[in-house]
């Protein structure tokens, strides 16, 4: 981890790759990754990098802020899962800095060790690349990191090394753990003395370590990058030296001694398509499949003619890195002689390619062996797996290239499920190159926002085989306008379903309905149910962790006497199923509460409105409470038959727990609040209600989000970690902002 940089202004080419044609390395084009380390399970190859994007929190200095993890099944198509670990600045309880990280996959769950910048290091672990993930170290210890030169650690102060970071991680077959860590340099430690290893136990997802077993690996040279791997019954110490090479060391036992070989992977200067920029370096190791892989970062995208480094991180494109420093992370095959690794030889083209794709399996949008002029983000909500999404910049020739395709008979239909909000936004699929044989055209559904996603059937034609070249080619009016997270080839075209009343039975009218028991959605365009501003039931915590309508996102809040709709924001929708017994005239009575003096709602049928926005009334007894709940009525005109009607919101934060149709105009409600079955009058019905703010420091740089929950908003930055201060903060979903200053 070379933590010593030099960044200057200049502009962020937009541009996709152009230098390196269709080369294979490095596997991302659209962001920047450093100091990669890799695993595999036999199944699939992992590699693990940090996010090296340009920093504008930082004055666009060196400033790392998560990791990012890749997967891969054939060793040239890669699915890229976005940002699965986010550091302190915008979620708390974990440091500033995730430097060079260490993988590790045992039995099913994948282990993380990360840096806590110089300072410690700290474990994550999962059942999933995606996350979530839990903190093994603090269930057992107490304590976030096993190493830290500040406050109550596992084995405390580093143990005198120089710097407490990069760590690697190595698991046995029997689930004994080690991991090795350090480097730098002081005057009690030179290079060379300046790397430990301990090893821990894992019980039931908690961890221990072996503080007697910490001990001192003597690595000639070493600087920084320590990595532990097997082959045989051999261990394999690598590090980075002055020289900025990898070099390393063997052992019979992982504890050692360790006898030096020499040099695995040359300086990256000699890379050839990265005009001789060097630098430092990481390393890992892995086998799969029979073949070993080596994973290194080099300088390939930012010395490329069209520079195509990644905006994402602030959301903005004004500024990028100085071109001798940002690193992107390439892959080669490891080759052996004997016991002994040969030196890795740099190539453009990365691994060949060990198996044929198959397109009938659902894939994360991002999974490609190339791309140009797209960009991407992670959408990650604490306690949830991270979900990645593609924003192709439409206007420009932007693509994704998946290679070695087999469709064998040949597929008829491509699912594409993604969320649009601009126009005549569309994906071409293409064989052989960009421009090559149409084999057919998505036509995305316009969706209410970014975090809708419908699924887009697309008829397909001409797929079959095995297919060298496959170009997933996005074109619309306006960039990032399509976000799109997954998608799938079928060998049949789907026909559309239509959605289906929630049980089975449609709602009987007159009567009541239950908003929690909205339609089954169905398949395919104009087919869907609810619409929901974004994918997280922020309900499913009162449900014991478990969604009443898993998959939806609609935020259902378990309460004493049943279920409610909460967290309702404007242009949200629930649709139900009806049967209208006569046609006539009716009263429309509806359980609400409402912390906004602005809240409302209006209701269609067939696509009509029956009514006008209807205003729900705030809450009497403050601005942030849910507990007094109140009837609102309008008179409707129904038809006889069955029908779909929509429940639209007009107006932000409101609860409704049924709606009740009364025969007759002006008709006396037949369910009144204090009724038998009703919700009782101040039922407890308070909902967790918060919305997200970006939060802006006063240069206008954004450092980090925070969820309002609080009445006081500068509770709730002091809750987030933000310290004493002034600082804007704006409205993730709409244009709310404000300012605000914690040190009152």
């Amino acid at each position: 981890m070379d933590y010593k940089k030099v960044w200057k202004r200049a502009t962020c080419l937009l541009a996709g790759l152009a230098v390196f044609g269709l080369a294979d390395n490095p596997v991302s084009t659209y962001h920047y990754l450093a100091d990669p380390s890799a695993a595999s399970d036999g199944d699939t190859f992992y590699i693990l990098t940090d996010v090296d994007d340009y920093s504008p929190q930082k004055d666009f200095n060196y400033d790392i802020v998560g990791l990012n993890a890749f997967t891969s099944q054939d060793m040239k198509n890669w699915t890229d899962h976005g940002m699965i670990f986010k550091s302190k600045r915008e979620f708390g309880n974990y440091p500033d800095n995730t430097w060079a990280s260490g993988i590790a996959v045992h039995k099913g769950r994948i282990y993380i060790v990360y840096p806590n910048g110089a300072s410690g290091v700290g474990m994550i672990t999962a059942t999933s690349i995606d996350g979530p993930y839990t903190d093994p170290v603090k269930e057992t210890h107490g304590v976030n990191y096993i190493a830290a030169s500040f406050g109550s650690s596992v084995i405390g102060s580093c143990d005198q090394i120089a710097h407490c970071f990069d760590p690697g991680i190595f698991i046995e077959d029997d689930g004994t753990g080690y991991v090795v860590f350090g480097g730098g340099e002081n005057a009690q430690r030179p290079y060379g003395n300046n790397l430990d290893i301990i090893k821990f136990t894992e019980n039931n997802g908690k961890i221990t370590f072996d503080k007697n077993s910490l001990k001192r690996i003597n690595a000639p040279g070493s600087f920084e990058a320590p990595y532990i791997h097997k082959k045989g019954s051999t261990y394999y110490l690598s590090f980075n030296t002055q020289p900025q090479v990898i070099d390393y060391s063997m052992s019979n036992n992982i504890m050692g001694p360790y006898t030096f070989v020499g040099t695995v992977i040359p300086a990256i200067w000699k890379v050839p398509d990265a005009h001789n920029a060097g630098g430092n370096n990481h390393q890992g190791f892995a086998e799969f499949k029979g073949k070993w892989y080596a994973v290194y970062h080099d300088r390939r995208l930012v010395t490329a003619d069209e520079h195509p480094g990644s905006c994402t991180q602030s959301g903005q494109c004004t500024n990028s890195p100085n071109k001798e420093n940002h690193r992107s992370v390439s892959i080669d095959e490891l080759t052996w002689n004997g016991d002994k690794m040969n030196e890795l030889t740099f190539t453009s083209e990365g691994p060949k390619q060990i198996k044929n794709f198959d397109p009938y399996k659902t894939y994360k949008a991002l999974t490609s062996s190339k791309q140009r002029n797209v960009r991407s983000r992670t959408d990650w909500t604490k306690g949830k797996p991270v979900v990645h999404v593609l924003t192709p910049l439409g206007t420009k020739e932007s693509w994704i290239r998946v290679s070695g395709v087999d469709f064998g008979n040949g597929a008829e239909n491509l699912r594409v499920k993604a969320a649009n909000v601009g126009d005549g936004n569309k994906i071409e699929i293409r064989k052989g190159s960009v421009s090559g044989t149409l084999a057919g055209t998505c036509s995305l559904e316009k969706t209410g926002n970014w975090n809708s996603y419908v699924d887009n059937d697309c008829e397909m034609s001409g797929l079959s085989g095995v297919v060298d070249e496959l170009f997933f080619v996005f074109k619309g009016s306006k960039d990032s306008t399509m976000g799109i997270i997954e998608w799938e080839f079928q060998g049949t075209k789907r026909e559309p379903e239509p959605q289906q009343p929630f049980g089975g039975k449609a709602w009987a009218i007159p009567g009541k309905i239950e908003m929690e028991d909205f339609d089954e959605p169905g398949y395919g365009a104009g087919n869907d149910s609810y619409a929901d501003n974004d994918s997280d039931d922020h309900g499913a915590e009162s449900n014991g962790g478990k969604s009443y309508r898993e998959g939806t996102g609609v935020d259902i809040y378990k309460k004493a006497t049943g279920y409610v709709v909460g967290y309702n924001q404007t242009g949200e929708w629930l649709e139900y199923t009806v049967e209208v017994a006569e046609s006539g005239d009716y009263t429309m009575y509806a359980a609400v509460a409402s912390a906004n003096a602005t809240s409302g709602f209006k209701l269609s049928i067939d696509g009509d409105d029956i009514t006008e926005e209807i205003a729900v009334p705030q809450a009497s007894s403050g601005e942030e409470n849910y507990d007094d709940y109140n009837k609102v009525k309008e008179n409707v005109t129904l038809t006889a038959g069955k029908h779909i009607l929509r429940f639209t919101v007009t107006g932000d934060w409101m609860d409704i727990d049924y709606i009740n149709f009364v025969k007759g105009k002006n008709a006396e409600d037949s369910d009144p609040i204090g009724g038998p079955t009703a919700i009782g009058n101040k039922v407890a019905f308070k909902a967790m209600h918060y919305t997200a703010y970006r939060v802006f420091d006063l240069r206008g740089s954004v450092i980090g989000t925070v969820n309002l929950d609080y009445a006081n908003a500068a509770e709730a930055l002091n809750a987030a970690g933000f310290g004493k201060g002034v600082y804007m903060l704006k409205q993730v979903q709409g244009g709310k902002k404000f300012m605000v200053n914690t040190a009152k």
